[in-house]
Order: C-alpha cells, then structure tokens, then sequence
C-alpha cells in the first residue's frame, strides 16, 4: 500500500502553540474591543436615549413652565391695574350722589370732592366738574387757570358723549397744562342733559402703584397704548409717549413671545387691559426666567456623565475579565480541539467508506454468486438445467445487479461532482407533469395511490436545469410512494412568493421520527429496508437545489406522513 493516504503525524503541543499563540491573542483582543463596544453600546446608548429624551421633554416644559408663569403674572397685574381703574370710575361716579352734588358747585364743594378723592388714591390730581356744553363749571386742583375752560372739542369729550358706555379712560396727553396725564371722566344723564365729572390722574403715582403689584426676581412692567407709546413706564426702560419697542398683537389678549436685544434674550408677555385700550407688558430676562432649567440640566449633565463614566469603567473591566478567562481556557482546549477536529474528519471518512463499500459489496456479492451457480449449471455433476433460457435467466441477475453498482458509482460522482447547471427557461409545472406522465403515474395506480395536483396557474417561468430538477422531483416523488404501505395520497402543489416558487410533495406515509430527519440528507442513510435504496437520492436532490440557489424544507410526523418544500429562486 502507498503512502498518499497515510495519516499524517500530529505534531506536539509545543509546535502547536507557537504557531497558533500569536493568531489566538489577535483574536481574542479584537473580541475584547468588539464585547467593550458592544456593551458599551448596549448599555450606554438607552441611558443616552432616555436622559436625552427626558432632558428635551424637562426643558421644553420648563421653558413652557417659565412662559406660562410670565403669562400668568400679566394676567393678574392686568386684573389688578383694571380693579384699580374701576375703582377710580367708581370714585367719580359716586361723587354725582354725594348730598352736597349741585349743578353749579361752589369752590368749597369742588375742594371737598377732591379732599375725598384723594383720601382713597393719592393718584388723583384735580376734580373738574363739566355741563351739558363740556364747559369746566367747577375745578379744584393745582390749575385754577382750567375752570371756564371750553372742553368740547377735546377727543376724550366727543369718545364719552359718543359712545354708549358712561365712562371713559383717556390714553396719557399733555392737554391744556402741558403735563403728562390722563383722564377718568363719567357722565350722568340729569334733566336729560349729560353732566360729566371728570378727574385727572398722576402717571408717576400709576407707576409707583405698578411697581408695588410687581412680583418675581427682575421683572419689570409697563403700559402702552395700541399705537405702541409708553403710556406707564420706568424712566430706565423708556419715556412717558415714547415708542416701545415692542408692540403686542392687538388680536391676543394675551400671549408671551421671546426676543432678543442688544444680544440679550428677553421673555416678554403681554395682557390687554379691559378698561383701557392699553397693554400691559412684561419683562423678564431669558437668563432669569430659565435659571431653574439651567440649573437642573447642569445637575442631568454632571449626573449623566458620572453614569456613563461608571458604565464604562465596569463594561471595560468586566468585559477584560471575561476575556482573560475566555482566553485561558481556549489555549488551554486548542490542542484538543485539533484532535477532536482531526477525529471527525476521520469519523466521516471511515463512515462514508462503509457506506460505500456496503453499497458496492451487495451487487458484487450478487454478481459472484449468479457466476457461480452459472458454472455448477454447467457442470454435469451437480446435474443441474443448462438450458439458454436458465442460463439467460442469471445473466438477467447479473446484469440488474452490475447496473445497480453502476448507478451508485453514477450518484457518488454527481454527489462530488461540482458542475456548473445548464441553466434555461423552464416551467416548474410542465417538468412535474414529464415526471408524473406515462409509466410513474401507471406504477402508482397499481399501488392503488392517489396523486393530486395543485398547481398555480400563473407560475412564472425560471432559469433551470431540466435534468437535474427533473431528478429531484422523481428522486422526491418516488420516496413519498415508498413511505406509503398500502393505498394513499400523494399530493403535490406549486405556489409562488415575491421572490420564490415554491413546490411541495406531500405524502400520507409512515412519516419519520426527530432522529430520521436529522439524518435524511446524509449519504448512504436511508429509511427504507436493505436493498430498496441506496441512500444517495436525498443528498444528490438537496447538492442539485443548493447549487440553483434553492433550499429543500422537511416536516414530517411518524404515522402522520412527511411534506417535502423545495423552494427555488425566480431567475430570469
């Protein structure tokens, strides 16, 4: 015997480790980055998604929160600012029902009407009292020059006599004396004539009673009428009838908006007034307004961080002691997997080998014992029928038998056989008609076994090798008419998916255990009795679809019969 098929010797552990070591390290230190990583992602990126999340989610309320708090702060200091001028109207209009009203009031009346006045706001300035032709027929105040005036022509006497309310707030002027101010004047219809009684009041003293209802850490308010001049305002931010710079929607009662100036960002909200065609205005720096949002996502970032930070220390070190470990364990099993390596290889050997020469040894067995009985045939001793007809008869073994190892050395070849198919346009539907026609189709009648057909119609037509499918579909077709004792039902179906067509052979046979299908597509295992098969069928089937793109899918049942699904890639 030669040596080309001799074992080649193992060599030592030494030897092995050597060349082996350094691959082993490479290994395990690109699998200690990828398993940091990949803890580190895995462990990191929902703590970085959810914080991240969480801190949008924080700061968008806490920015709506600082909003809304301004919002509202405008909001009560417009009620507020409008409670105080409906008191002042209510001061006014209470001065028509004193006991001492008189169409003509005397100076001393006029003085005594202010006194009271200023007893509930120091706001008021003077008290002017005016008849049905809107002239001044009594005045106390500061400007005694004002009495007899003629005020019928002024913009807030023709409002009041206009419109259908009986009071009327006036935006801030100068009028007659040259001062800022502006006017609460009420009518009363007496003798069906109207009668006014009008008093001026104090900016200065407005702004002192805004900043007395101001409340929150650098907050500042004013007033502006709708043309957008300062009708109240701190001498720091603007002039008294000066242009603001920012004028509010008039359609919004109120709302809150963020603008910037001089490179500062200011919250701003605004809040209409309903006793005066003014808006309240207020002001609170960005930077203020959202300290607290500042301050919690400082405290997130630093908390966040030291997460992270502690994450990574403990993936690091976990993840190099798993694979210090790992790598300990591996240097020591390499030599023994080598050996385990070699012994399958070894075992598959020597199994194919019996296999084949189990295969190949029950032809060649029949062959030597026909030969043999035709040679006592023709010794007279054993006086045994030479006539051409017995003699043809074992001829007949001979051949049958000769044709089987035949066919096994064909199957072993295209088993290993690596061919390229000869591919052209088929219909899987007309190959499995070829296969079913004439002689296949009788033989099941005889065996009193039903074939059903489901084909799909609308089968698009795929690249193929004819032979090589067709001996697949025969090899399949035939097995599911061996598992099936007595009468039954072969039934096969075709369908197609959006990339597939799909083709399943199903039988009512005996069906296959767990451990049956396990080994159905190794070579030379077969499931039926000695003789009736060799083995090679499944393996050469599944070598055939693989090599067109395809897969074979097995579900089978012991006693419940087995369904075969090959299923093949649509190639034009």
């Amino acid at each position: 015997m030669n040596n080309t098929g001799a074992q080649k010797p193992i060599p030592d552990q030494t030897e092995v480790q050597s060349d082996d070591q350094p691959d082993l390290r490479l290994y395990f230190s690109r699998l200690r980055l990828r398993l940091t990583l990949g803890l580190l992602i895995a462990f990191m990126l929902p703590h970085v998604l959810l914080s991240a999340y969480f801190h949008f989610q924080f700061t968008s309320t806490l920015k709506n929160t600082s909003k809304l708090n301004l919002e509202a702060l405008s909001r009560s200091q417009r009620n507020t600012i409008d409670l105080f001028l409906q008191e002042r109207v209510v001061n006014l209009f209470s001065l028509f029902h004193s006991k001492s009203f008189s169409l003509t009031p005397s100076k001393h009346i006029m003085a005594y009407y202010l006194q009271s006045l200023r007893q509930v706001s120091d706001a008021f300035i003077d008290v002017g009292f005016l008849n049905a032709d809107g002239i001044k027929a009594g005045y106390a105040g500061p400007f005694p020059y004002l009495q007899g005036r003629d005020y019928s022509k002024e913009k807030w006497f023709k409002a009041l006599t206009n419109q259908e309310r009986d009071y009327f707030i006036s935006d801030i002027y100068l009028g007659f004396r040259g001062k800022p101010h502006f006017t609460i004047a009420t009518r009363q219809m007496i003798d069906n004539k109207f009668y006014i009684m009008r008093s001026t009041l104090d900016p200065d003293k407005f702004y002192m009673f805004l900043r007395t209802i101001s409340r929150g850490k650098e907050v500042e308010s004013s007033l502006i009428n709708n043309k957008g001049l300062y009708q109240v305002v701190d001498p720091d931010r603007g002039e008294l009838l000066r242009k603001c710079d920012y004028r509010p929607p008039l359609a919004d009662t109120s709302g809150v908006n963020e603008i910037r100036k001089g490179g500062d960002s200011i919250l701003i909200a605004h809040a209409w007034l309903k006793e005066a065609p003014w808006a309240l205005l207020v002001r609170q720096p960005l930077g203020v307004a959202h300290a607290q949002m500042y301050q919690a996502r400082r405290i997130m970032t630093a908390s966040l961080a030291i997460i992270l930070i502690s994450i990574a220390a403990l993936v690091w070190f976990t993840a190099s002691r798993l694979i210090s470990r790992a790598q300990i364990i591996a240097e020591k099993s390499e030599d023994l997997q080598h050996q385990l390596a070699r012994a399958s290889k070894l075992a598959s050997v020597g199994e194919l080998s019996t296999g084949v020469a189990h295969e190949i040894n029950n032809p060649l067995a029949v062959i030597t014992a026909t030969s043999g009985v035709i040679r006592d045939m023709l010794d007279p001793e054993f006086d045994l029928d030479p006539s051409p007809e017995n003699i043809l008869k074992e001829l007949d073994n001979i051949d049958s038998a000769a044709y089987r190892a035949k066919k096994i050395t064909h199957q072993l070849l295209d088993f290993g056989r690596k061919e390229a198919p000869r591919l052209v346009s088929c219909n899987v539907n007309q190959i499995l008609d070829e296969v079913m026609s004439g002689i296949k189709e009788q033989e099941f009648k005889v065996k009193n076994i039903e074939v059903h057909h489901h084909y799909d119609p609308d089968l698009p037509e795929t690249l193929l090798d004819p032979d090589k499918i067709r001996q697949v579909f025969l090899n399949l077709i035939n097995n599911a008419g061996d598992a099936i004792p007595g009468s039954g039902t072969i039934t096969i179906s075709t369908r197609k998916d959006k990339e597939n067509i799909k083709i399943t052979i199903e039988d009512t046979g005996e069906g296959m255990t767990p451990k049956q299908m396990g080994q159905i597509f190794n070579p030379f295992y077969s499931t039926k009795k000695v003789g009736k098969g060799t083995g090679l069928g499944l393996s050469v089937s599944l070598s055939i679809v693989e090599s067109l793109g395809g897969a074979i899918i097995v579900q089978s049942l012991k006693d419940a019969g087995s369904l075969f699904e090959v299923s093949l890639p649509i190639t034009k």
